[in-house]
């Protein structure tokens, strides 16, 4: 009876003995397949963080001017320049121009250090004058080059639409314009090249 009953069930168990070593095969595989996804979700997470930090540490590090023209009355402005980066930076030259005219009316230069997150402001006095004439109506520009970790660099122009009648200022305002992040200028020749330079038309000759 008893070998009867074995012989009947032995034939089974040698069955399921053989398909132990495939399902465990089976389960290492999913397993693996599981683990495999998991790795790969963890280190594209850990490369956008990381390429957030970067991100991050170029906003913060990486220099940023704001330039600013106020007008205090009608024969009185004033330039701000607003550092918006941790980084402390060493003002060298600002440049006022017409935008019909190829070449900046307006070269001061300084000698001016403005740390990361404050502000430097200077009177314009006949200067915005020397750049408009006594009569004007239309749009010019500002430009700062300034020393940033032993490199020369140079701000986007910012544009300002000006209306000045007989000498008098009437109408100072900014002209809301995306501007690109400051950049360096390599060597003499390039900061005289790129100094007079509107971006914007560099960026219109380029597409």
């Amino acid at each position: 009876m008893n070998m009867q009953w074995f012989n009947q069930h032995g034939i089974q168990f040698t069955l399921i003995a053989a398909y132990i070593p495939l399902l465990a095969t089976v389960t290492t595989t999913i397993l693996s397949i599981v683990l495999a996804r998991a790795t790969l979700r963890y280190a594209e997470t850990t490369d956008k963080s990381l390429a957030l930090a970067r991100e991050e540490f170029e906003r913060q590090w990486s220099p940023e001017l704001h330039i600013k023209l106020e007008m205090q009355s009608s024969r009185k402005t004033t330039i701000v320049v607003t550092n918006l980066a941790r980084i402390s930076v060493l003002l060298q030259m600002v440049q006022l121009r017409r935008l019909d005219m190829g070449v900046p009316s307006l070269r001061s230069l300084l000698n001016e250090p403005l740390v990361g997150g404050t502000t430097w402001t200077d009177q314009l006095g006949q200067n915005l004058f020397a750049c408009t004439g006594d009569d004007y109506q239309g749009q010019i520009a500002a430009a700062v080059a300034f020393y940033a970790s032993g490199r020369l660099y140079r701000t986007d122009w910012f544009r300002f639409q000006v209306e000045v009648r007989h000498g008098e200022l009437l109408r100072l305002e900014p002209v809301n314009i995306a501007a690109r992040r400051a950049h360096a200028l390599d060597d003499e020749e390039e900061t005289g090249q790129e100094s007079v330079k509107d971006v914007v038309q560099v960026m219109a000759a380029k597409a």
